[in-house]
């Protein structure tokens, strides 16, 4: 019988909710998962429906697992994967019911590369915590970076489905990029559209918007996302360059002179760097 083990620790919980979701701006984006054990990465570990005595030697226990949990997700922060999944093993011979070490593990299975691995803990963290939204949100994403875009789609639905989830932002951000990568522009639009009204200060999600309408050919609407993104700290050579092509569909000579000027000076060694100085607008 699996113990139910408490709440994870706040420092667990920032890597579990992490997860791949530093996001580049690029395509950007390409998603976001969680690597933090309970709240947004990994919601709960695995618990008995009923009521168990608890004793001394359960509470030693439920210490050991946490502290390995801890370790875990400490090492896959600084990328020492093989260390990593070594203490998730730890973590589920005391109980193998432990949902959030499944997570985890697929997170770090993802960052090898290794796509039947990474499904099959998430799978096993689902069967065992269902409305885990976190857990939810990274099999959504991995499941739309092999194209599998209608079971991603289910996968992002349930974990918007949980009332209590924190991260509604997030996914709805990630669903949007993966619809956008599926070609469907209107779900994407739309996705992002509710991403960015949760989250209004977000720099990816402000990005993939103004990229989607950009698509569309609605270049005020995608210049009003853009300005406020190359506006702020988070712009990038990414970012400006995106303005500049839409100010220039605008005609906007001085914005786009200006951009350029950013553009060069602060990325001068840049892929859109030199398409600016080539006059190559379709790069």
């Amino acid at each position: 019988m699996s113990m139910a083990f408490p709440t994870t620790t706040a420092s667990v919980q920032r890597v579990l909710g992490a997860g791949i979701a530093s996001v580049a701006v690029a395509f950007l984006l390409a998603g976001c998962v969680n690597t933090r054990t309970t709240t947004t990465g990994l919601v709960g570990s695995g618990a008995d429906s009923g009521t168990t005595v608890v004793t001394d030697q359960d509470e030693n226990n439920r210490r050991r697992a946490r502290l390995r949990m801890e370790l875990a997700a400490g090492y896959f922060e600084q990328g020492q994967t093989s260390v990593a999944l070594e203490e998730i093993k730890q973590v589920l011979s005391i109980d193998p019911n432990y949902a959030d070490a499944y997570n985890l593990r697929g997170l770090v299975y993802m960052r090898l590369d290794d796509a039947g691995l990474a499904e099959d803990s998430f799978r096993r963290a689902v069967a065992i915590n269902p409305r885990d939204a976190n857990t939810r949100h990274n099999y959504g994403w991995l499941l739309c970076q092999q194209n599998r875009y209608g079971d991603a789609a289910q996968q992002f639905a349930a974990a918007l489905a949980v009332p209590s989830y924190a991260d509604r932002a997030k996914t709805l951000m990630t669903q949007g990029v993966c619809e956008l990568k599926a070609g469907q522009r209107q779900q994407a639009e739309r996705s992002l559209t509710q991403a960015y009204e949760l989250d209004a200060g977000n720099p990816v999600i402000g990005f993939n918007l103004a990229s989607v309408l950009a698509q569309r050919e609605e270049w005020s609407r995608a210049q009003f996302y853009i300005r406020r993104v190359n506006n702020s700290p988070s712009a990038n050579a990414e970012t400006l360059w995106l303005g500049i092509k839409i100010e220039r569909k605008l005609n906007n000579r001085e914005a786009v002179a200006q951009l350029g000027g950013q553009l060069q000076r602060r990325f001068p060694q840049s892929r859109e760097a030199l398409a600016y100085e080539r006059g190559n607008f379709n790069d």
